[in-house]
């Protein structure tokens, strides 16, 4: 599936940014709260993949997209704080936002049409 595919980079994609900016205690809990929601997207995708029913499916992508959200928060607050001062750095948390709001629209879609099938 497509969207575990790229859940599943998305989490790469967050751990190794929160491993190259991690400074400040808190920073450090910031970064732990991104690392934590990040890595929740993919894995809630794989267990909506093993879903009992067409509702369970609904339920668990349902998770990752408020998981997405989350992690949308986040990245959020690290760039409106300013927390992260190198350039190449503020260009990853800039492209790690764009990938995560388009990932919460293909899970608003998924759901979309799970509840209507």
């Amino acid at each position: 599936m497509e969207i575990q595919n790229r859940t599943l980079k998305f989490a790469i994609r967050s751990a190794k940014f929160v491993k190259i900016i991690s400074r400040d205690l808190c920073f450090d809990v910031l970064i732990k709260q991104l690392l934590r929601s990040s890595t929740s997207i993919g894995a809630n995708m794989r267990e909506a993949d093993s879903a009992s029913s067409k509702k369970d499916f609904a339920h668990k992508v349902n998770i990752s997209k408020k998981e997405a959200q989350e992690t949308e928060y986040w990245l959020e607050i690290l760039k409106d704080a300013e927390f992260v001062k190198n350039d190449d750095n503020k260009k990853e948390l800039k492209e790690l936002l764009v990938e995560c709001r388009e990932i919460i629209k293909v899970l608003a879609a998924i759901i979309h049409k799970a509840k209507a099938n």
